[in-house]
């Protein structure tokens, strides 16, 4: 796994995780910036990474990532609605 980044230009959040082949793939979510708070409009990974879990690694540290900014995350995508249904732990960075 490679380090999570805000790649703000793209309004992109993006990490590199290892593939069964030892190589490195990616998950992004496209985002909207209103104000303080980041509406997850896509969350998407690799072909390569499906069903990995990776997907999941990553959206927790999206989250870890909103808190340590002090922003609130929007899920619009399913995937993310879904994942903080089922994670309501993380629910201190939905808003």
């Amino acid at each position: 796994m490679t380090d999570f980044r805000d790649v703000v230009a793209e309004q992109r959040y993006e990490q590199g995780f290892t593939d069964g082949e030892g190589q490195t793939r990616r998950v992004w979510a496209d985002y909207s910036v209103q104000g303080n708070r980041r509406a997850i409009l896509h969350v998407e990974a690799e072909d390569e990474l499906r069903g990995s879990g990776a997907a999941g690694q990553f959206m927790q540290s999206l989250a870890d990532h909103a808190r340590a900014e002090d922003h609130r995350l929007t899920p619009v995508c399913g995937y993310a609605v879904a994942w903080f249904k089922r994670h309501p732990d993380q629910a201190d960075v939905v808003g």
